[in-house]
């Protein structure tokens, strides 16, 4: 394990981005694959997990926060801690469990609820695309459920064979961006991240 200490440059912005799903969906190897190009194909199960990784997209340079979270119904109590922190949502199903689509419903109600507001930065992802013979879901189903949430963008993708993770994570980049722009109009006077200050600031990380 080594250190590596980043310098937040002026005009960069961290958003801290949370992956939402049952277990067994998919979420550490889809962050895996996000943050590090690789596939994992066993791992023991997350309690809680953060990546980080510096991307530009659309020209704008980012420090990604992203936490990836439990699944399992034992450490459903850690949620609201989550939930409160997060800023962008990664909901996760597998497009192989009827049942983990009905959950990421479950756990997108409690997002809104937890944050009070109607609508927050999400994107729906189908994952385990390329199990085409174990597929319960089909994409259309998935397009219907991202309508019934306000729209939101929605993407089915394999981790293993790294299908549509990159774009997703963009995706919810950009719905992040679009939030912070109607909460905030004006940047006049601030920093390039909407924030008082500017200048260069260190961040470190661990890997």
């Amino acid at each position: 394990m080594f250190l590596v200490c980043k310098a937040k440059r002026k005009g960069e912005m961290e958003i801290k981005l949370v992956l939402v799903g049952v277990g067994g969906v998919g979420k550490s190897a889809s962050t895996i694959t996000y943050v590090s190009n690789i596939w994992v194909s066993e791992y023991d199960p997350t309690i809680e997990d953060s990546h980080r990784k510096q991307v530009s997209i659309d020209d704008q340079v980012s420090m990604l926060d992203i936490l990836d979270t439990a699944g399992q119904e034992e450490y459903e109590s850690m949620q609201d801690q989550w939930f409160r922190t997060g800023e962008g949502f990664l909901c996760m199903y597998s497009v192989t469990s009827k049942k983990s689509m009905s959950e990421v419903e479950r756990l997108r109600n409690k997002i809104l609820r937890i944050k009070d507001k109607s609508a927050v930065p999400m994107v729906l992802v189908g994952n385990k695309c390329d199990l085409v013979e174990e597929r319960e879901v089909s994409e259309k189903e998935g397009k219907d459920l991202a309508a019934k949430f306000g729209g939101i963008p929605f993407f089915e993708t394999s981790a293993k064979n790294h299908i549509n993770i990159d774009e997703s994570f963009e995706a919810l980049v950009r719905e992040v961006r679009k939030f912070r722009a109607k909460d905030q109009p004006t940047t006049t006077g601030l920093g390039g991240s909407g924030r008082p200050g500017s200048g260069i600031k260190k961040r470190c990380s661990l890997f």
